[in-house]
């Protein structure tokens, strides 16, 4: 959990930084100015804000202000440390969006405590917000199965493979996780694919493939914007997983680490399993044949580090294929 500490008085900063490392789970984040602040939370999510009021430049009510213009922290406690004790002031502060007030000076149990309490809540919201996009993957990436060859089994395998890859890249528990339940939604622009396209048996036609190749921005579009960071990371996903490492994949032509981490794991997960499987318009291949392939396309198609991480993981891998077979 990301806890951002604001403070003019370099003093104060570090004391309020020291307390708030005992908190297991925090990491703590200090700045001198309220703009340096903004900016930061501009690049991050955070999770907990404490800012003191009396501030050069811009007061602690200027910077709440502004900090709920900020998309991602439109829910992010707030904590206001002031002298203040006035009535006035904490109605204002309150009606702009503040959580909670401490009082100089800080006393070290108070201000552990309160920090910790409302990381916890943040937490069980962030959670409750997670199963329930989730829920939507699931239900939306059920609705493309109706509507693709492809399988559920298949969604599973590779969702798995997945999280395969990003452990063995050195991913943290639970970015493995949202990389598992964000991995199903990689073809869900396919919905705005005409099904005279989607559904012919045979080989595309230049014109088809081009049409077809924009369900990685559909799904982008589709996902895009939302205060969920497992969904934005599915929009993620859904647009890159078809860029290759050496540059000649669509839709942007990215190269080599220009293409999200997510999107360079999905497409190996993806193939792997679209060459192992059988599909209407295709055999599928041996086992032997699809490793071969990764191998040989590793630095061309596949980033060569989460090919290593791939076949780092192989039994598991192998595992997982055989106890979600189709």
């Amino acid at each position: 959990m990301d806890l951002l500490i604001v403070d003019d008085n370099p003093a104060n900063l570090m004391l309020m930084s020291r307390y708030a490392q005992a908190i297991a789970g925090a990491s703590v984040h200090g700045v001198g100015c309220a703009s340096e602040a903004l900016a930061w939370c501009d690049r991050h999510d955070v999770d907990l804000v404490v800012t003191d009021f009396m501030m050069p430049k811009m007061d602690g009510l200027e910077f709440l202000h502004r900090l709920r213009g900020i998309g991602n922290t439109a829910e992010v406690p707030v904590i206001m440390v002031t002298g203040q004790g006035a009535k006035e002031f904490r109605r204002e502060a309150l009606v702009r969006g503040v959580t909670d007030f401490l009082s100089k000076p800080i006393d070290r149990i108070e201000f552990t405590a309160r920090c910790r309490n409302l990381l916890e809540l943040r937490a069980s919201h962030r959670r409750l917000r997670e199963q329930a996009a989730n829920e939507l993957i699931m239900r939306l990436s059920r609705s493309i199965e109706s509507r693709d060859s492809e399988t559920g089994a298949h969604l599973d395998r590779m969702a798995r493979y997945a999280r395969i890859i990003a452990a063995g890249v050195g991913m943290s528990d639970a970015m493995q996780e949202r990389i598992q339940m964000a991995a199903p939604m990689h073809d869900v622009g396919k919905v705005a694919v005409a099904d005279e396209i989607l559904f012919k048996p045979g080989r595309y036609s230049p014109e088809e493939y081009e049409i077809m190749k924009l369900h990685t921005v559909h799904g982008y579009r589709i996902l895009d914007d939302s205060s969920s960071p497992l969904i934005r990371l599915a929009a993620s996903i859904a647009l890159t997983h078809h860029e290759k490492f050496d540059g000649s994949g669509y839709p942007r032509g990215l190269k080599g680490e220009e293409i999200p981490l997510a999107g360079r794991i999905i497409a190996i997960a993806d193939v792997f399993d679209a060459l192992t499987t059988q599909r209407p318009y295709k055999a599928a291949w041996s086992l032997e044949e699809a490793l071969a392939f990764l191998r040989d396309n590793a630095g061309t198609h596949f980033d060569p580090v989460c090919i290593d991480a791939f076949f780092a993981k192989l039994p598991a891998v192998l595992k997982i294929r055989a106890e979600f077979a189709d």
